[in-house]
């Protein structure tokens, strides 16, 4: 009986030990919480504070690890890991004490982790919204104050050297476009930043706590008092106050500083007692109006390339102009996409208005952007300027003066000036949607149905053959001015391009010291050229008695303009030795980046895909000569500095010797990307870039290689079986081996694994094209369910 009695006293205080956890903030080592839908969250002692898995609209079946103030009633997050990285239910986040917080998904894959943090005796949720781990003696080992996402609180401090990102939008929380940084000098900034590279480009807001005169007036740290207030801590000790003085009310409220997704970083207030419907007030924010404070030549502006910034009841606006759309629908402030194919064909002027016309947009200007500037002009002039210029694809007209731009447009805005004019170039024929919506101020060109109407019904065939028929001159007319070359040489190709010697280039390269790679026409050298740093490749043998194509093939490159191509800046045609100079890649091959240690982001592989496509489709498509370029793979796409991706090696399949880009006689290219066409002695078209295109593609995906083999050459993978294999089981979590932020963007995931099955067809008229390979990727066309590969031929037979 006595022992009995002793069971229920012990348990009735462990009982009342657990309810004082979950009410004093406390959390023990081995506490966990599960992601669920009725998953309670550690709070913390008052309740204002909750740590735990939060869903976040539009995701039903993922949450996101976070705190958030727990008593109003939209949640308001404040906290979450980098990067913001959403998991699926049966996620599960533990306090550990070797190791710290740990977050893990369902298959107990870590997705984050707190740090290398041992000895860990307990965490704490704080009334003041920091998360707190304990080790011996009461020593703090961590917190989530140290590590701030987008929002600072009250007692919260950024020392210098500190930063934080703002989102991507409202319900993305991945890292976004925009940074708050307090840096080395003492002043606190805001910049845009480029999301793949974390570079960050120039400051639209400066606090100006510098002094180059006298370094102790200089900033030290940005300190949020408990009383609401936020200043700038001088290293003399005054205050350089961001909260303007008298403006918090009088009251109990809660306080937070956010740099928001749209690039305005405010603080807001609000209530801790509500009466009615309650939001977060404004008490100050900065910059006064972001659309004319980011303005930058290297960056896309406060909104996306091609969108459009307004300015509207304190807030930044980003809205798709007439003629263009969203690239991604749940990011209203990212880039916009033309509704129309941009094309540069060359026209006769007097036909250029018969093969385009313009959407003409009222109030609307991209100050940056302009190759061109007409002074004076007027509007007409303006308009049949552009209309007779193939690269012209936006005309500005404004107080007597003409701006001509090219695409990607950035640093739009609406202007209360009533007297500019933005005219947006389309083919007749492939008229934007009319229904799109427009921005105030927006108007039709008038003449637009008439021409419509007159293309449907009266253009003859005549006139379609006598336009398919012209010659692509715009390059002769822009670049037949021949630039004066330092280096001379005996056989000079009919281009632009400077010509080397051959000792010239033995030299830029130290004799051909730093080799950067090599394949299958030829070796890559490092180099320097006056102070540019170049890529010179040495080719292999080319054909015998091949001068003449070795011009008409440099002289074919040299005409490529494409932001995802490799650009070519010159060549050498000297006696024996042909050689080629690029622009050099600092980020070397896509091949070393998708399959080195560490997986590339999904964000970041999206993005390399999407760029590939365009560069293709821009060989196969919009060149004067269809360029087929035959061996498209991992090795020949590079990047730049910003993970832009560039094809490289392209024009250069007929310039050598067949017994040299081959998998088997006669045929060009690399085992795992051949197609099957190849094997079959049928006519070769623009569909094997596509084949090639759709492996390459799925290895981007999932981060695999075309082929895997075993010991022998036996067992082989072909990553375009398991694909389907994995597309059809609905199993693509295993395709990109459980990456979770792939798996986030579910809906793209499968896109991209789709239209790879459909690149990879082995009918090839049942393959897209790059055109369409674009707008799928894009979100621009639904994908249809693709067939079975079917691969009939063996990949070890050749």
């Amino acid at each position: 009986m006595a022992l009995t009695l002793l069971r229920l006293v012990f348990l009735t205080i462990s009982l009342r030990f657990i309810a004082a956890q979950q009410t004093n903030g406390s959390v023990s080592v081995g506490a966990s919480l599960t992601a669920t839908h009725d998953v309670k969250p550690w709070l913390s002692s008052s309740g204002d504070f909750a740590f735990g898995f939060q869903q976040v609209q539009g995701n039903d079946n993922f949450f996101l690890l976070s705190i958030w103030y727990d008593k109003i009633p939209n949640k308001t997050i404040i906290w979450y890991p980098e990067e913001g990285r959403m998991v699926p239910t049966g996620s599960k986040v533990e306090l550990l004490r070797g190791s710290g917080l740990v977050l893990s998904d369902p298959q107990g894959t870590v997705v984050w982790r707190s740090g290398s943090i041992a000895g860990v005796a307990s965490g704490f949720m704080n009334d003041t919204g920091n998360f707190v781990i304990f080790g011996s003696n009461s020593r703090k080992i961590w917190a989530s104050f140290d590590f701030p996402a987008d929002t600072l609180l009250p007692t919260q401090v950024m020392a210098r050297g500190g930063a934080m990102n703002s989102t991507m939008s409202k319900t993305n929380f991945a890292g976004g476009r925009f940074q708050l940084r307090l840096l080395q000098d003492g002043n606190l900034v805001l910049n845009t930043r480029d999301i793949l590279s974390g570079n960050a480009y120039d400051a639209y807001y400066i606090s100006g706590t510098y002094n180059a005169s006298n370094s102790t007036n200089s900033g030290e740290q940005v300190i949020f008092d408990a009383t609401g207030y936020m200043y700038i801590l001088r290293r003399n000790g005054q205050r350089f106050d961001l909260t303007p003085r008298g403006s918090l009310p009088s009251g109990d409220y809660y306080h937070r500083a956010t740099l928001d997704s749209d690039g305005v970083f405010s603080q807001y207030y609000y209530p801790k007692n509500p009466t009615g419907n309650t939001t977060w007030e404004v008490v100050w924010f900065v910059p006064d109006n972001i659309c004319e404070d980011v303005i930058g030549w290297t960056d896309s502006g406060a909104c996306g390339y091609n969108n459009v910034c307004s300015f509207d009841d304190n807030r930044p606006n980003c809205e798709c102009p007439q003629g263009f759309s969203l690239l991604d629908p749940n990011n209203p402030s990212g880039d916009c996409k033309p509704d129309f194919t941009p094309i540069c064909d060359e026209v006769e002027s007097n036909n250029a208005g018969d093969m385009y016309d313009f959407i003409e947009l009222d109030n609307i200007d991209w100050p940056l952007s302009d190759y061109v500037h007409i002074d004076p002009s007027n509007e007409q002039t303006c308009k049949s300027s552009c209309l007779e210029d193939c690269f012209c694809a936006v005309a500005i007209y404004r107080d007597t003066q003409c701006w001509k731009k090219r695409l990607p447009l950035s640093n739009g805005k609406k202007v209360a000036s009533t007297n500019v004019k933005a005219f947006v170039k389309y083919q007749i024929g492939d008229r934007p949607p009319q229904n799109h919506p427009r921005l105030p101020g927006e108007k039709e060109d008038r003449r637009s149905l008439i021409l419509v109407g007159s293309v449907l019904l009266g253009t003859s065939v005549f006139v379609i053959f006598v336009l398919i028929g012209v010659i692509c001159v715009g390059f002769f007319v822009i670049y037949k001015k021949k630039p004066r070359n330092t280096y001379p040489s005996s056989k000079a190709v009919e281009t632009n391009l400077p010509s080397f010697t051959y000792q010239e280039l033995v030299e830029a390269t130290d004799g051909f010291k730093y080799e950067l790679g090599k394949g299958a026409f030829g070796i890559v050298y490092k180099g320097v050229i006056g102070k540019k740093t170049v890529a010179v490749k040495k080719l292999h043998t080319v054909f015998q008695d091949g001068e003449k194509e070795f011009k008409t093939e440099v002289d074919t490159i040299a005409r490529t303009h494409h932001k995802n191509l490799v650009q070519l800046i010159g060549y050498c045609n000297d006696g024996e030795q042909r050689l080629l100079v690029y622009e050099y890649m600092s980020n070397g091959t896509l091949a070393v980046f998708l399959f080195g240690d560490s997986r590339p982001t999904w964000r970041q592989r999206s993005y390399i895909a999407v760029g590939i496509a365009k560069g293709l489709a821009y060989l196969h498509e919009e060149c004067s000569n269809q360029i087929i370029h035959c061996d498209i793979k991992p090795q020949n796409i590079l990047l730049d500095d910003c993970f832009n991706a560039k094809i490289s090696d392209f024009g250069l399949a007929k310039l050598l010797m067949m017994d040299q880009s081959r998998t088997t006689t006669g045929i060009r290219g690399t085992k795992g990307y051949v197609a099957p066409e190849w094997f079959r002695n049928t006519p070769v078209t623009v569909k094997v870039d596509v084949y090639s295109f759709g492996v390459l593609l799925l290895e981007i995906v999932s981060c695999r290689r075309s082929l895997a083999f075993e010991s022998d050459y036996e067992g082989v993978e072909v990553l375009a079986d398991l694909a389907w294999d994995c597309y059809k089981e609905g199993r693509l979590d295993a395709f990109v081996d459980n990456d979770l932020e792939a798996l986030d963007d579910y809906k793209k995931l499968a896109t991209f694994v789709m239209v790879g099955l459909w690149c990879v067809q082995e009918n090839s008229v049942l393959r897209p094209t790059m055109r369409k390979v674009i707008q799928m990727l894009e979100g621009g066309i639904e994908v249809a369910e693709p067939r079975c590969p079917c691969s009939s031929f063996s990949v070890t037979s050749y």
